[in-house]
């Protein structure tokens, strides 16, 4: 029987390692599934999009984003988590720009990579929370991390927020500040599918997700995980070393409802989702 091929998308971040090491050992093939990835670096915001475009069948993509982007008509599900820990954003800014502290950066100029992306929920979600409001004009689309790069380098933008560690190295050069730090109160990254796939597939998107739980409850135990993630990604072995022990990934597809509920308190607190706003079914019900 020939292996049937879903089509797969995430992040270019060690998050995501132990999808990539299941491919290179074959686990996918062996549960009599084809996996095809996508590398997307404009992060949620383009994979929401590229789910919408039917351009892929499935993302690991972070929390709120998705949840937000089902609310607004994507026709997916969240069908398990993948990070269960949260995600610890830096707030940053280029070296030359004047801002020094972490509260004056409210009424700047934010660079984002999407609209509804994390860069971009997480800049409202952070300012609501100390009682701060950014508003439309403040955002500018830089696309991606390089993007924001060049963009905060030419003061073209003042703010960006961006996974901490991914970030790291670019602090550590002298090319980022840092000014502080968001924590997403809840889980990070899920993995989402588009209803077309859960509809026409189900049985071989339930095998995707045995072989991802299993190759992340392999890496969990991996004594070699830390050089590994420390030797492909470029990280220094200290950064890769805190990060791996506050990093813990699903070995189940359950998901809360609760966490969904709280985060859809959140968007709507913001002003992400409308209070009216009707809610859709976010998680696949199997």
């Amino acid at each position: 029987m020939k292996n049937v091929k879903l089509r797969i998308g995430g992040v270019p971040e060690h998050f995501n390692l132990p999808i990539h090491l299941a491919y290179e050992q074959n686990q996918f093939q062996k549960r009599g599934v084809e996996i095809e990835w996508t590398t997307f670096k404009g992060g949620t915001g383009q994979m929401t999009k590229a789910l919408r475009n039917d351009e892929v069948d499935l993302c690991i993509v972070l929390t709120e984003g998705i949840i937000s982007d089902i609310i607004n008509g994507n026709p997916s599900k969240i069908i398990s988590n993948y990070v269960t820990t949260p995600l610890t954003w830096g707030v940053h800014t280029g070296v030359k720009n004047p801002i020094e502290t972490y509260n004056e950066i409210f009424d700047k100029k934010y660079a984002i990579s999407r609209l509804g992306s994390g860069s971009h929920l997480m800049a409202i979600v952070d300012a609501n929370s100390k009682s701060q409001q950014i508003n439309t004009d403040q955002f500018k689309i830089i696309k991606n991390l390089e993007g924001a790069l060049t963009s905060l380098t030419n003061l073209d933008s003042d703010v960006f927020y961006w996974e901490k560690y991914t970030t790291k190295p670019y602090v550590d050069a002298g090319i980022l500040k840092r000014l502080g730090e968001y924590v997403t109160p809840w889980s990070c990254f899920v993995v989402a599918a588009t209803d077309k796939i859960l509809e026409e597939q189900p049985n071989n998107v339930i095998r995707l997700l045995r072989t991802i739980h299993d190759s992340c409850d392999l890496f969990m135990q991996d004594e070699n995980a830390i050089k590994m993630v420390s030797d492909r990604y470029k990280q220094k072995m200290n950064d890769v070393e805190r990060w791996y022990h506050s990093t813990e990934w699903a070995i189940h597809g359950w998901v809360s409802d609760k966490m969904v509920k709280s985060i859809v308190y959140h968007l709507k607190l913001a002003g992400i989702v409308g209070e009216e706003q009707i809610i859709p079914e976010l998680i696949w019900k199997r």
